[in-house]
């Protein structure tokens, strides 16, 4: 069974960072993709940043210069880095990740930009 455990969201001002991690349970090299996603208040959740096995990146277009992605295969994490928050950041965010037609989610962290 295949666990993400999702951390470091929180509050912050616009204009500050914050960094989120997730953990899986077993080695991420299983995993096709892995990335994040956020889902607002009456909004569908939307992929915000996704790296895959080979190493590329993508992101959304709202987050693009201010969000990175990241992975540690050692520590079988994947990071997103965020700067320059903006209060339409707030969101809660997924640590998504696919193996093969197989999805697996975290619990999802709550991130509040304030203005």
């Amino acid at each position: 069974q295949v666990q993400l455990v999702e951390s470091g969201g929180g509050l912050v001002q616009a204009g500050g960072s914050l960094r989120l991690s997730c953990t899986a349970s077993g080695s991420i090299f299983r995993f096709n993709a892995m990335g994040w996603y956020r889902q607002g208040p009456g909004k569908q959740r939307a992929l915000v940043a996704a790296t895959t096995s080979g190493g590329s990146t993508n992101y959304a277009d709202s987050v693009k210069g201010r969000f990175t992605i990241s992975r540690d295969n050692a520590k079988n994490t994947v990071v997103l880095q965020m700067n320059s928050l903006k209060p339409e950041d707030t969101a809660v965010y997924y640590c998504g990740a696919v193996e093969r037609l197989d999805w697996y989610w975290g619990q999802g962290t709550q991130v509040t930009v304030s203005s």
